[in-house]
């Protein structure tokens, strides 16, 4: 007889599900012959996935199928690659972590990531972690931070698993829900996820100071129970180092970006790439400061990585 769960880990071949809210996970393998139509996707069934498994003669468990997301994050390692890779599926709130410094801040990865949470209505708080090795230094340049994702409509918070700043906010947002930490390798995401709840395993370790770049602490992707689920799940990820968008065509990039979409009527133009035409509402806004450069010049940068943007 089927019954329904969660997946919870993705080991290679093998997955651990649990049905949630009850934290009771238990080993699953996946039936041969399952795929998901039109997928061209490595990963057929994704951390956050409800499945339907069956348990056979012997006690262990097999996956028989899988129920429809409501959302997922999705990536190509590289813009040349066919496939795709579900970082998680059927997310409540998205924190994805950045520092402005160790490693350092990329901006067009940054907001690729927030494209991709913007296509799937996934509601996103961009977490600005370590401010404590850098807060008094780089007033400026966390103002500068702040002035670019507050005016584009994002939810900010500040953290320092060091002095604790931020982690109150932090728990307040992700209470009661299945919530994704992202980001590049060495931004802090498992010290976070760990300073929710203290009595979680999580691999953390000290950024490399050859490079000032990430190590991979975190190797799959897997859920956590806060205080045993009872404060939510959070989905730990291993850093990424590349986001190329999957399924998104070249008139819809700039309806992720919500402060285009707010001013994208106003174009002489319909539809308008925001690239060439006169009378063009958001390259005036960006000229008045309006709209951030940095956030154009993302945009600009989607666009050319597609091949879609010709000078």
């Amino acid at each position: 007889m089927e019954q329904s769960a969660t997946v919870v880990k993705h080991t290679g071949s093998h997955y651990t599900l649990s049905p949630l809210p009850q934290w009771a996970p238990f080993e699953a393998v996946l039936r041969g012959n399952l795929r998901i139509k039109g997928s061209q996707s490595t990963n057929p069934v994704a951390v956050g996935d409800k499945v339907r498994y069956e348990r056979l003669a012997d006690g262990s468990c097999v996956i028989t199928g899988i129920e429809e997301r409501k959302n997922h994050i999705i990536r190509k390692s590289t813009n040349l690659s066919r496939q795709n890779h579900i970082i998680a599926a059927n997310i409540d709130r998205a924190f994805i972590v950045t520092s402005l410094y160790f490693p350092e801040i990329k901006f067009p990865f940054l907001d690729r990531i927030l494209v991709n949470c913007e296509m799937f209505k996934i509601p996103v708080t961009l977490v600005l972690n370590k401010v404590d090795m850098y807060q008094e230094e780089a007033a400026e340049e966390i103002a500068y931070f702040k002035n670019i994702y507050e005016g584009a409509g994002y939810d900010i918070v500040l953290t320092s698993t060091r002095t604790g700043e931020g982690i109150e906010q932090i728990r307040q947002r992700s209470q009661g829900k299945v919530c994704l930490f992202s980001g590049e390798s060495g931004v802090g995401k498992s010290s976070l996820i760990k300073s929710l709840d203290p009595a979680l395993d999580l691999k953390t370790a000290a950024i490399s100071t050859a490079h000032l770049q990430g190590r991979h602490t975190t190797t799959f992707y897997e859920m956590y129970p806060i205080n045993n689920g009872e404060d939510g799940f959070v989905i730990d990820t291993p850093g990424i180092r590349g986001f190329g968008l999957v399924g998104v065509e070249k008139e819809e990039i700039s309806l992720y970006f919500p402060e285009m979409l707010r001013l994208g009527g106003d174009c002489r133009f319909q539809p308008c790439t925001h690239t060439h035409e006169p009378g063009c509402a958001i390259k005036q806004a960006v000229e008045n400061g309006e709209i951030s450069a940095e956030r154009y010049r993302s945009y600009l940068g989607m666009l050319e990585e597609e091949g879609k943007y010709r000078k």
